[in-house]
């Protein structure tokens, strides 16, 4: 990879701002955690893996820095940390499930006795083990995902879910990378994905630094796109899965898998385990982040909208489980019913 998503020094995070993208390329540092966590509600780090990410390493930073104060009490002063992190983003999942991790293990270590700047720097290990894991987790669900796909390829995606999205390699796009190393023809159409053009910024920028093909188009332009033939497969990531497949995805998600079942083009959504959410039932249980009416009504700073206009943001919707033809991970293939198979790859899957 010619980029880093998010780097760790041992003493301060540093990530690059992906609403500059992709007219300038700018990494910025934080040492504090509330700062990391306005990084994460600003988008200048997304994607739900990325996300999890940065909250267990902006976790490790609060830490340090509690732990300096020569107290006694750090579990329960991270309390308010795991608080401010869990308020974020709602419905990415990998938030919540890397926030409780951080949290078992802080109370693991100080019902064991250690002293507060032991546990501050196991937590930094930790953060820094699910950062490895997840890119082992892109690298082995991406070679899954490759088998999928004939040679050539034409992959259709939306917003992004590749190395920008996740600690490295990533999802979605970690399928497509998986089949160029494999030496398979693989080109991509991606979706702009607005209003905020996670596709035409991110994904179009970060294809193109791989060298890999790419043409971007409105998201107005997929069912033509795919009515027009030569598309042999949808891929996405995802935010939260339900146990029966349901995925919580970025808005616009919902239509094109409509879309593809109308073609008789697979949709494959591509995301590690811990995006899996096996504590809800259904789709309809997934909590669905509204942003702010700005992001609708401006771009770029200009409004492009009437003054006063009503506006109404999801960041992301759910698309049924009965639309999606496998749920691509890194313990496997999972296909329908997935309430069965999804929890077959969970018990596989080693514990972290």
């Amino acid at each position: 990879m010619s980029f880093d998503t998010i780097r760790w020094t041992g003493d301060r995070l540093v990530l690059l701002d992906q609403t500059l993208l992709p007219t300038q390329e700018v990494y910025r540092e934080y040492t504090h955690y509330p700062d990391v966590a306005r990084a994460i509600v600003d988008l200048v780090v997304r994607g739900a893996p990325a996300i999890g990410v940065t909250a267990a390493f902006g976790i490790a930073l609060a830490a340090r820095e509690l732990a300096a104060e020569g107290r006694t009490d750090l579990p329960e002063r991270l309390e308010e940390v795991y608080r401010v992190f869990r308020a974020t983003r709602p419905t990415a999942v990998n938030l919540f499930w890397a926030v409780e991790r951080m949290r078992r293990r802080a109370e693991a270590l100080s019902v064991s006795g250690r002293p507060d700047p032991e546990v501050a720097r196991a937590l930094a290990a930790e953060a820094e083990a699910i950062f490895r894991e997840d890119v082992e987790a892109n690298r082995r669900l991406g070679a899954f995902g490759a088998a999928l796909l004939p040679d050539p390829a034409m992959v259709l995606t939306h917003c992004n879910a590749g190395a920008l999205a996740t600690a490295g390699y990533g999802t979605a796009l970690g399928v497509v990378r998986a089949a160029a190393e494999a030496g398979k023809r693989v080109a991509v159409i991606a979706d702009e994905t607005r209003p905020v053009l996670q596709g035409a910024r991110l994904t179009a920028w970060e294809l193109q630094r791989d060298g890999i093909p790419v043409t971007l188009i409105a998201d107005n332009m997929a069912g033509a796109r795919l009515r027009r033939g030569g598309v042999d497969a949808v891929i996405v990531g995802a935010d939260r899965i339900a146990r029966n497949g349901d995925t919580a995805n970025k808005i616009g998600t919902y239509p094109l898998a409509v879309l593809a079942r109308e073609h008789r083009v697979p949709f494959y959504v591509a995301a590690p385990l811990s995006t899996v959410d096996f504590a809800l039932a259904s789709g309809e249980e997934i909590p669905i982040e509204e942003r702010s009416e700005r992001e609708v009504t401006h771009w770029g700073g200009t409004r492009v909208a009437p003054e006063g206009v009503a506006v109404w943001n999801p960041a992301f919707d759910v698309t049924p489980a009965a639309l999606v033809a496998a749920i691509v991970t890194e313990a496997g293939v999972a296909r329908p019913p997935y309430a069965e198979t999804l929890e077959r790859l969970r018990r596989q899957a080693p514990a972290p």
